[in-house]
């Protein structure tokens, strides 16, 4: 430890700040947090064929189970944070963590694809719930020169957990077999979330956190109602319009889905020329390129979430491979995005807006790499042709996860940060629920099996497939074009 003394010596460092051992042991806590949900977002994907089989599920319902978690995560986002403001994120974090933790029982324990849907959705909202209580409780218990290292250790656990996930889910399985083994990966849930609860309530401080500038107060109820009513009105004839044959409602309820969409924004100025803080300020959309910047993350989004559920199904229901093989395909995705996670924040600061290029742009070759795969190889495609562009785009996921965020806040000014990172956030998990909704739509849309035989049902998976694949690599050329928008410097300040 070095001596502090009253006189400072001119250009030196600074001394390092002293972080107490129990925050230390706090941020274990929400990590263990942070863990479960956003390993939920990936070690369902290997289930899901024998969540079909198993409870003979329609496949909308396997779309459901990842973008009804993704949606209610996203609508939770913004309202929590607000919430944990006023009353401390102590308790929002708690509670949150404790519906997550029923829920995931509830998944598990469920005996029909609509009860496993609803367990689901809650599941969502309460991760949606607990998660922003993660970083504004690292605000409160870090000094600022401790604060990067404490957010760098959250985004190696963030890239951690979601890579683990298929490989989680797939050893799973494979141990405990079809019927048991995709309930446990929900239960996998419980013995964390029990010990992080106990801990949570002796660990982490107690207290209400109004946010600086929140004094107007409130939670704007009205906009969150008509955005989530849009929000859910959108995805509810992409997920089942195919497999009910896109009758007239469909058509309907996107229709009535914009109209709420447009209101929401009329009643954010109209709240905002109240004097009311809303969910969403319209004045972050002076910024063009915030908007840009926000469409960016839900295209990149909704091509980055797609694609194991793409590969997931098609190497299981169409190839016939097992949970655990399907695992496996993605461990080079999971090694580079450890990587390009790990080196992100350093690239960034030396070359700015370029390593987010650079990071969509190895996305892009990857998926396209991938869909020529499928395309050329056919059935007999392996998992070793799809080592090289799972690896690439897995590197390039990593160099633009961890800093896309602070580029895409940094196009609006400081005192409107706090507002926008919310609004990224919320639009990170509709791209991904919009992802998988569109890609679900294609791959099942366009699945025809000629026969019984296994050669039929793998020419039939392969060809939808290839398709689904083809959407996802052309958002990720879409997201290519957006990251110009952003600026090509994040500023030291912020």
């Amino acid at each position: 430890m070095s001596k502090t003394t009253p006189s400072k010596t001119p250009g030196a460092s600074p001394p390092a700040p002293v972080v107490s051992r129990h925050a230390w042991q706090a941020l274990v806590v929400l990590l263990a947090g942070m863990f479960m949900a956003l390993l939920d977002t990936t070690i369902v994907n290997v289930a899901l064929p024998t969540i079909r089989t198993s409870l003979d599920a329609s496949e909308a319902t396997l779309s459901w189970i990842i973008s009804g978690y993704a949606l209610a995560f996203g609508i939770a986002l913004i309202p929590a944070g607000r919430l944990g403001d006023r009353i401390g994120h102590k308790w929002v974090f708690f509670t949150g963590l404790l519906l997550f933790t029923l829920a995931s029982l509830a998944c598990g324990l469920a005996q029909n694809d609509l009860q496993l849907i609803i367990a689901r959705v809650v599941q969502g909202l309460a991760g949606g719930m607990f998660v922003p209580a993660v970083t504004a409780v690292i605000q409160l218990l870090f000094p600022p020169l401790a604060r990067g290292k404490a957010f760098a250790i959250m985004g190696s656990v963030i890239g951690v957990s979601t890579a683990l996930g298929p490989i989680l889910g797939g050893l799973i399985i494979q141990a405990f077999g079809d019927e048991n083994g995709w309930r446990l990966v929900f239960w996998v849930n419980l013995p964390i979330g029990v010990a992080a609860l106990i801990a949570a309530a002796i660990l982490l401080p107690a207290g209400a956190e109004r946010a600086a500038g929140d004094e107007r107060g409130g939670i704007d109820w009205v906009g969150l109602l008509l955005i989530s009513g849009g929000l859910v009105a959108l995805l509810v004839p992409l997920i089942e319009g195919q497999d009910q044959g896109w009758p007239l409602w469909t058509y309907l309820t996107l229709a009535a889905g914009a109209l709420l969409v447009v209101a929401f924004g009329a009643w954010e100025v109209h709240y905002t020329h109240r004097g009311k803080s809303p969910l969403v300020p319209p004045k972050l959309f002076r910024h063009p390129a915030f908007s840009g910047g926000i469409v960016l993350a839900l295209v990149y989004f909704a091509a980055f979430t797609s694609i194991f559920f793409t590969i997931s199904i098609l190497w299981q229901a169409g190839l016939g491979h097992t949970a655990l093989e399907s695992g496996l395909v993605s461990i080079p995705f999971a090694f580079g995005t450890i990587i390009g996670a790990s080196q992100s924040n350093r690239l960034a600061q030396r070359l700015g807006r370029t390593v987010l290029i650079i990071g969509v742009a190895l996305v892009t070759i990857g998926l396209v790499w991938i869909w020529l795969a499928l395309l050329l190889i056919g059935p007999e495609i392996t998992n070793w042709e799809l080592l090289p562009p799972l690896a690439i785009a897995g590197l390039g996921s990593g160099f633009f996860i961890a800093p896309n965020a602070q580029f895409i806040v940094a196009t609006v000014d400081r005192s409107e940060a706090g507002a926008a990172s919310g609004v990224v956030g919320v639009m990170q998990r509709v791209g991904s629920a919009v992802g998988i909704a569109v890609i679900g739509s294609v791959f099942f849309g366009t699945l025809v099996v000629a026969g019984p035989t296994p050669a039929a049902l793998a020419d039939g998976f392969t060809a939808s497939a290839t398709a689904a694949m083809g959407v996802s690599a052309a958002f990720s050329v879409l997201a290519l074009l957006l990251v110009f928008v952003l600026p090509k410097r994040v500023s030291a300040a912020r």
